[in-house]
């Protein structure tokens, strides 16, 4: 029997406790905030925090297996629309997100000893450590999630880049992660008896940790079922429409995309959908005044986006395995991004994709002036990114989590 925690519940974590819970494997759930739409009060919430909320709802387990910790993670998101951002802001503040993940990684420690039965506890980064700690004290097995790269090869990068783009160095948060923050992602994986992530670039990443090595699964996330009809072939005379979808920082690459997408004029339309990294970047205002830019969609909204595109671009310098990719190849969009993006583990290159180099923005432009002139390539991979889709389901993603859970507990120790 497993222990899983996570403050948010995204769409790899609900995969995660659906699988553990469906082969009896589930202790029980811990997270901030479990939404039902069915609950008494779930009506009186405010519009736009319910739609916030609504996303909480992701995971679909019985009730009886779900412990919520809400209080600072609720204020964490109230305490935003009343003008009070300080409180939310860096690493220390009451009601920041690193405050929420300590604060729910402390709540689950200490009720570890309420389940004999458990065999191991089941964590992600930044989330874990004081998990690890009672789990070592109790002889639990320890089994840790990485959902992005190693924190050593976050910041390597940051730092180059930070050179490279000063005018963009604002949107790097891994330049401001502190000491301690980092001392506490170590000290994570130092504890941990096995490893999961979801791509070889995160695992080649850990080849910085300076400790001992840790056993690695590769288990890469699965696409939504959702999958769009085929497109009809468009015409050269039309620009080509062009997405992007995540966080505007530079570790996406977003820099490189705006270089790029400039060097191609009227061939091509632009829209980016996500929400800034920061209000002190002078570079992103002026890109975010020029193109088509949304803060924030609903989901449904995102993926309708997706099928009014042509081509997904994504040229992440940093990441795990972007779900964003897997919901745009299941919306019939061919994909341009890199190899740090995870992309290399769901993606076919020159098929359903093109994985360019990272910081390479004259390679985007060539790949997209060839998708522009050549509709009858873009359709064609518009084509096989559906096929593509229908061979990477969650379910896959879940068999694979849950034979490196069996593998682990079953060299555990028995139950107290």
């Amino acid at each position: 029997m497993v222990l899983l925690s996570h403050p948010t519940g995204n769409a790899n974590v609900a995969a995660v406790a659906a699988a553990l819970d469906e082969h009896l494997l589930l202790s029980a759930f811990y997270t901030c905030i479990h939404w039902r739409a069915d609950a008494p009060l779930a009506r009186l919430v405010p519009g736009p925090l319910r739609r916030t909320l609504e996303r909480r709802a992701r995971v679909q387990i019985p009730a009886e297996k779900v412990r919520t910790r809400p209080a600072r993670e609720m204020m964490r998101h109230l305490l935003p629309r009343m003008g009070l951002h300080g409180l939310t802001a860096g690493e220390t503040q009451p009601f920041s997100i690193d405050t929420v993940y300590r604060d729910l990684d402390r709540f689950v420690a200490r009720r570890l000893q309420k389940f004999p039965e458990a065999r191991a506890v089941y964590a992600y980064e930044d989330g874990a450590l004081e998990q690890f700690r009672s789990a070592r004290q109790l002889g639990l097995r320890c089994i840790y999630d990485l959902p992005i790269g190693y924190w050593r090869a976050s910041r390597a990068m940051a730092v180059e880049e930070a050179e490279r783009r000063p005018q963009w160095a604002a949107t790097l948060q891994a330049l401001t992660d502190s000491p301690a923050k980092c001392a506490r992602k170590d000290e994570e994986l130092a504890l941990a008896d096995i490893v999961l992530v979801p791509s070889s670039f995160v695992r080649r990443t850990l080849e910085q940790f300076p400790g001992e090595p840790k056993q690695t699964i590769v288990a890469p996330f699965g696409v939504p079922a959702t999958v769009a009809a085929p497109r009809a072939l468009t015409r050269r005379e039309q620009p080509l429409r062009v997405l992007f979808v995540g966080g505007l920082s530079q570790r996406k690459g977003i820099a490189d995309l705006f270089e790029a997408v400039e060097m191609l004029g009227d061939a091509v339309t632009l829209t980016v959908i996500g929400r800034r990294s920061t209000e002190e970047c002078a570079a992103l205002d002026a890109a975010c005044a020029r193109y088509r830019w949304i803060a924030s969609l609903p989901h449904a909204q995102v993926l309708k986006e997706m099928r009014a595109h042509d081509v997904f671009v994504f040229p992440s310098l940093f990441e795990g395995l972007a779900l964003v990719l897997g919901e745009a190849i299941s919306q019939g969009l061919p994909v341009i991004t890199t190899p740090n993006s995870g992309g290399e583990d769901i993606l076919r290159d020159g098929v359903d994709s093109f994985l360019v180099p990272i910081r390479s923005p004259q390679t985007i432009t060539e790949r997209l002036l060839r998708l522009h002139q050549d509709r009858e390539l873009l359709k064609s991979m518009s084509d096989a990114a559906l096929q593509q889709t229908r061979a990477l389901s969650w379910a896959g993603y879940q068999q694979r989590v849950l034979t490196a859970v069996r593998s682990t507990i079953g060299n555990g120790q028995p139950p107290r």
